[in-house]
């Protein structure tokens, strides 16, 4: 499989308690759960989602930058069930470099449960074995412990930081960033 496979036909994942699934509009109230809580949003870098209407607009942003070949996100599911509880995916791709970055979010209520370990493990897998990358990356605000450890966990590499780099309300912040290569993935965590 190419990178221009998973542009054609969106690639549905399943992990041991996960389904990873394109995110459709009828999921906007799920998302909008998740994107309207300020502690799932406190490291996010935007400001949690004020109205559904804030949500219905990002899930057209994400299918048109689907259609785009600019992100593939996946919405995350229980496994026989439906219901979003949160999402994962890759954006900035660099097809010439092979590479890509990831992003997530989930709702607080499935938080220290591995759910996000297990659907991140299982796009790193199809990234590295199905897309060809050999590098992906994750930027982070540093005193997110949650996503730092899983960063970690799943064998990311802390490579440094970049000072001030962005704006979040009326203050700069660091990011800083975490690089996975091909033949540092195991497959498992």
């Amino acid at each position: 499989m190419t990178i221009d496979t998973a542009f054609t036909h969106f690639p549905s994942l399943t992990t041991k308690r996960l389904r990873l699934r394109s995110i459709r509009p009828d999921d906007a109230e799920a998302l909008f759960a998740i994107l309207s809580d300020r502690q799932a949003m406190e490291f996010y870098g935007h400001e949690p989602h004020q109205t559904l209407a804030d949500t219905q607009e990002l899930i057209r942003r994400i299918q048109a930058h689907y259609a785009a070949r600019q992100a593939l996100r996946w919405g995350i599911t229980l496994q026989g069930e439906d219901r979003l509880i949160g999402s994962c995916g890759f954006h900035h791709f660099d097809e010439g470099f092979h590479r890509a970055e990831t992003g997530y979010e989930l709702n607080p209520a499935f938080w220290r449960k591995g759910i996000m370990t297990e659907a991140v493990a299982a796009i790193l897998t199809y990234g590295f074995t199905e897309l060809g990358f050999h590098r992906v990356e994750a930027i982070i605000d540093i005193v997110n412990e949650g996503s730092k450890n899983l960063l970690l966990k799943l064998g990311f590499t802390y490579e440094g930081n970049l000072r001030q780099r962005y704006v979040f309300g009326d203050r700069f912040e660091d990011e800083h960033y975490f690089g996975l290569l091909k033949d540092e993935w195991s497959g498992s965590v």
